[in-house]
């Protein structure tokens, strides 16, 4: 029990974590929208030269306003957000020295102050995103949608001084990373304004609002987005064609960008959470490779195949069996899946979350550079559902038998089943809600798939085969991100060993290496993670014996959210040595 002193100290501390948390949404609004905190849907970030400094210099203020609390004074779950936080600063200060955003929290790959646009990143890409995400409900809603639209067109030119800004200093992204962006600017900016993603969501408004408001709502769009947003948009397609393309670097590695190695190794330790070196994680990576190709090809005589892995691949990349027709049977074909998961899931789970998730296929504008699939995590305070997008792009390219595994990863009980989890738990700070480690989140999803078996599936050797296709991908990740970033590969050597390894279509494959061209160290996270998930797994195993508990050691590594694999660590030790002592 705390006492009085321990109470009072710890309150005080979450009204700090609590305000802190508030002025940092204010900074990054598009943030609070996706979250579903009100109060900031019709603007965007500021990233004007006063905006970035600003944010900066909260930063360096935050290590004073921690010191002024007596962490000695806090109970010991406080003792512990007091720890997080203070190692989340620390974390992002060295990342500004290094030219990152300022703020603290693990958003996914840190972005570089210098490098705002790419065919994975960039305001193109988030404004039709963040106004979709946005409240649809009342007309205020509608009135915070119109006012962001106008301010759209400041943004833009905001974000062209940028790129401006970088070509002078010599840090741009790879050409071959940038090259899809012009064709997603296209895609927002069609003859027809009622077709393009950003006014998508004035198409269905409420019946509630009446004809009248309705009219006006949509008339205040289209006028917004003919008059600021489609000449802002147009500005920035001929400067990225015309100027920043050619200007942008032919290499693909980030070591060749200034300070690139000491910059390399930042997002390798931030993605992690370890002190791994990149060449330590190349030899992991190369170790799991040849365990994997192992374990497939047993697998692969399952099926009857007489011939080589690579024949092998060969087959699963062209037989048509495994392909849908139909972008329609693509997405119902993951729906399937996800109905048969969920009964299943309380056989290894003590506790699932109460917001439901749905499926739908990636939009348009952005389907041609995306992966296979990515998860959009939900709004508890507004009930938006999470969702799991689906790629119909290309629907030939895209293997039945990688679909259990990947619904695993990005539904449950992967990333939904763990972020909505994370978000419905109470007690604790809103910064552990809904944030978190890369490692810790992917790390989980990669381990999700592989309670395939535990929960009914991989019953046949191609799904079988297509889960360690995914496991083999990921490690392929640790070899090809490393190699690229830190060893000098080129991005030809990289697509070459993903296609005497794996079963993936070019075009997937292609896709993948961008993305990790794009996001350096971000890919390392997923293997990472799940070795030290299946670590500790095992080790708990070979401790308790018979009184292990699946259940309860799920529920005891989502039990505290997204953090830091270290801390993992520490609290499964602590549980095993609890329950060997009963």
């Amino acid at each position: 029990m705390q006492s009085p002193h321990d109470e009072r100290a710890s309150r005080e501390f979450r009204a700090f974590l609590t305000a802190d948390w508030k002025l940092w949404l204010s900074e990054y609004p598009e943030l609070a929208t996706v979250l579903g905190v009100p109060g900031f849907n019709d603007r965007w970030t500021d990233e004007s030269p006063e905006g970035r400094r600003h944010r900066r210099d909260h930063l360096e203020s935050l290590p004073a306003s921690l010191a002024r609390f007596d962490r000695d004074a806090l109970g010991a779950a406080d003792r512990f957000n007091y720890d997080l936080y203070a190692r989340m600063v620390e974390t992002a200060r060295a990342g500004v020295t290094l030219g990152f955003d300022p703020v603290p929290f693990d958003l996914g790959e840190p972005a570089h102050l210098l490098l705002p646009i790419n065919q994975m990143d960039g305001i193109h890409l988030t404004a039709p995103q963040v106004l979709e995400l946005a409240p649809q409900s009342s007309v205020k809603d509608y009135d915070d949608r119109v006012a962001r639209l106008r301010a759209l067109s400041g943004t833009i030119d905001r974000v062209l001084r940028i790129l401006e800004e970088g070509l002078r200093a010599g840090v741009t992204p790879a050409r071959v990373a940038v090259r899809g962006v012009p064709d997603q600017i296209r895609n927002l900016i069609p003859a027809d304004p009622d077709a393009s993603g950003i006014l998508a969501t004035f198409q269905d408004l409420p019946p509630s609002f009446g004809s009248a408001e309705q009219g006006r709502l949509r008339e205040e769009g289209r006028r917004a987005y003919r008059d600021s947003v489609v000449p802002a948009l147009q500005r920035l397609l001929e400067f990225i064609e015309r100027t920043y393309l050619p200007g942008c670097r032919e290499s693909v590695g980030a070591s060749s960008l200034p300070d690139g190695a000491r910059l390399y190794a930042y997002l390798v330790r931030r993605n992690t959470t370890t002190e791994l070196s990149p060449q330590q994680i190349h030899d992991i990576g190369l170790r799991e490779v040849a365990r994997l190709r192992t374990e497939m090809e047993a697998v692969m005589r399952r099926t009857g195949f007489t011939g080589s892995l690579d024949a092998f691949h060969t087959l699963l990349r062209t037989d048509r069996r495994f392909y849908w027709s139909t972008a329609d049977d693509l997405v119902n074909g993951y729906r399937v899946i996800g109905k048969k998961t969920d009964p299943q899931l309380s056989r290894v789970f003590g506790r699932l979350p109460r917001l439901p998730y749905g499926v739908l296929p990636v939009p348009a504008y952005r389907e041609a550079a995306s992966p296979g699939a990515y998860y959009q995590p939900g709004a508890p305070a507004t009930g938006r559902a999470g969702y799991f997008y689906a790629n119909t792009h290309r629907v030939d390219t895209r293997p039945k038998w990688e679909m259990e595994a990947l619904s695993l990863h990005e539904a449950v009980p992967g990333h939904h089943l763990q972020i909505a989890l994370a978000q419905e738990l109470d007690g604790l700070p809103e910064f552990r809600r809904e944030t978190g480690p890369t490692a810790f989140i992917e790390g989980w999803g990669l381990y999700a798939e592989s309670l395939g078996e535990e929960l009914g599936f991989y019953g046949e050797p191609y799904s079988k085969f297509g889960q360690l296709t995914f496991d083999m991908w990921r490690s392929l990740r640790l070899v090809v991100d490393t190699g690229m970033h830190a060893l000098g590969w080129s991005r030809e050597r990289a697509i070459g060993i993903f296609r005497e390894n794996t079963g993936m279509s070019e075009e997937n494959i292609a896709v993948e290496v961008d993305r990790y061209i794009v996001w350096p160290g971000q890919a390392l996270a997923y293997k990472i993670g799940q070795l030290k998930f299946r670590e500790l797994r095992s080790l708990a195993e070979q401790s308790l014996g018979a009184r292990f508990d699946v259940r309860a050691f799920h529920d005891l590594v989502l039990g505290e959210g997204a953090i830091g694999l270290r801390e993992v660590e520490g609290r499964v030790q602590a549980w095993i040595r609890s329950r060997s002592a009963q």
